[in-house]
């Protein structure tokens, strides 16, 4: 027996990486019956029937999955996030970085487009990326559009990690994926003729190697739309206020109307930022004015 992580799945088939050999597995027959699927990303433990070919037996617990894409035990996402073209929206950012929080996966925050601002549009975001730093967040603001400074601090985030991609339509994703992983267009073509499937392989996603840690190659992920929480937790997500909520007069404050609210001090002298307060303030009432889904 022994045990690996799924880092490609292929129409049935499932490409395990274990003690530096790959081994190309399929789920066992019962796994369907139970409604199980492995996804990229799972670690398993699995039988080797013949020298690279095996059984997936068992699955070992998830801390974490993804519908889009459909990948499992993500530890970072890189939340590529355009500076203009289209226009910032801290709204946007910030949930993005709820919804990573919700399902315990670290953001890394990284400035695209920054080639296209002016000295003052510059200034705000020197400013915006040092307060998103002591929130804290892993915030990268390059000099020039995709500079090698800011790609090899990417590249060590990554050591040991598995890293996920996202970010709004526009935002260079796809370009940021490319210069982190050239040899990606290389790799594709490289899977395919190894596994004799030609040109009609439908990969649904795969994990890269990137410092010895890795990336799904699929720049995905933007199930964020609907938070699917109670309101009264919703601070819990903002570590700025969870930190400064131990110094609220009422426990369970939610930091809109009460007295003596720790949060509210600190959005008025600074600490923290008033565009994480307002869109907090903005979602809260979202959220609590949501109507119930009685569908599910």
């Amino acid at each position: 027996m022994k045990q690996g992580k799924i880092f490609q799945s292929l129409s049935g088939f499932y490409d395990v990486h274990s003690d530096g050999k790959i081994y190309r597995t399929r789920a066992r027959g019962n796994f369907r019956k139970r409604k199980i699927t492995p996804l990229v990303g799972d670690d398993v433990e699995f039988q080797v029937e013949d020298e690279d070919k095996g059984y997936i037996l068992k699955m070992l617990p998830r801390k974490n999955s993804l519908v889009r894409p459909p990948i499992a035990n993500i530890d970072q996402a890189i939340v590529a996030t355009a500076t203009t073209q289209p226009e910032f929206s801290s709204n946007l950012l910030d949930r993005q970085l709820i919804a990573l929080e919700i399902s315990h996966i670290k953001p890394i925050i990284y400035f695209t487009k920054t080639d296209l601002l002016d000295d003052q549009q510059s200034q705000y975001f020197t400013k915006l990326a040092e307060d998103y730093a002591k929130v804290p967040y892993d915030v990268i603001l390059p000099k020039k559009a995709f500079d090698e400074k800011s790609l090899d601090h990417l590249r060590q985030l990554f050591s040991g990690k598995e890293n996920v991609i996202m970010g709004q339509t526009g935002a260079g994703k796809s370009t940021l994926l490319n210069h982190l992983a050239p040899d990606l267009q290389l790799a594709t073509g490289e899977i395919s003729t190894a596994l004799n499937r030609g040109k009609h392989t439908t990969r649904k996603v795969a994990l890269l190697r990137v410092n010895d840690g890795y990336i799904a190659d699929t720049p995905g992920f933007s199930s964020y739309d609907t938070l699917e929480i109670d309101y009264r937790e919703l601070a819990n997500y903002f570590p700025e206020f969870k930190r400064a909520a131990v110094k609220c007069r009422f426990r369970g404050c939610v930091h809109v109307n009460e007295p003596d609210c720790e949060v509210k001090k600190e959005v008025a002298n600074g600490e923290i930022m008033q565009s994480r307060y307002e869109n907090y303030l903005q979602l809260y009432t979202d959220i609590k004015n949501r109507k119930p889904n009685y569908k599910k």
